[in-house]
């Protein structure tokens, strides 16, 4: 088999225009591929390639960037959900998956790869574009809830270092809470640091101020 292609970070707007989406479409069967083509370019969407396995798929979305893709669930090589796990790693975007199946184990890692839509075969138009609109929606609340998941834990880590800290100097050099978390500031501004550095700093000293100004 190949070697898969290592993906470049997708960047994605913070608001799509759904109607300039550009849009990948990976299918083991050309007759699928082109109606799905056909059906989403009459919708106005931009379908920027086509690929035939997952292989394929893999290497166009790195060339493209694309907004969404539409991925068949089984597919020669590496199939829709492989893909989609992929994507999910190293370079998340919305994922539609196309399937004529419903086994709870391919539904399981569906969830599992952050599949954002279905569509069943044969895929009706009508059904086409709340499809994609819903995956994109889905792809956005979903983005933005990790982005706040990761501030939060920032903002933990930077109050658990910045506690640390303070008991050291509080029991280093018999400092009040008050007075060590004061030191802490005044070093932070004097070095130029955040509060987390500067006390990640202090407690890799062991309560050492003077080398931080």
């Amino acid at each position: 088999m190949a070697d898969v292609p290592s993906l470049a970070p997708n960047s994605q707007p913070s608001d799509y225009d759904t109607r300039s989406l550009r849009i990948l479409i990976a299918d083991d069967e050309a007759v699928i591929r082109l109606g799905l083509k056909t059906m989403l370019v009459e919708l106005g969407y931009r379908v920027v390639g086509m690929a035939a396995n997952g292989e394929q798929a893999l290497a166009l979305i790195a060339e493209h960037a694309p907004d969404l893709a539409i991925l068949d669930i089984k597919m020669p090589a590496l199939d829709g959900l492989t893909v989609a796990e992929r994507l999910a790693e190293e370079s998340p975007l919305p994922v539609v998956i196309l399937t004529a199946y419903s086994q709870q184990a391919l539904v399981e890692r569906a969830v599992g790869a952050s599949v954002m839509g279905y569509l069943v075969k044969p895929v009706r138009e009508e059904l086409l574009g709340p499809a994609v609109e819903l995956a994109i929606a889905r792809f956005q609340a979903t983005q933005a809830i990790r982005a706040e998941s990761d501030d939060l834990r920032e903002q933990l880590a930077a109050r658990e270092a910045v506690d640390k800290a303070k008991r050291l100097l509080m029991t280093r050099l018999g400092w009040s809470e008050a007075e060590a978390y004061r030191q802490l500031q005044m070093a932070g501004r004097q070095s130029r640091r955040s509060m987390q550095a500067v006390a990640e700093a202090v407690v890799a000293t062991g309560g050492d101020l003077s080398g931080l100004s």
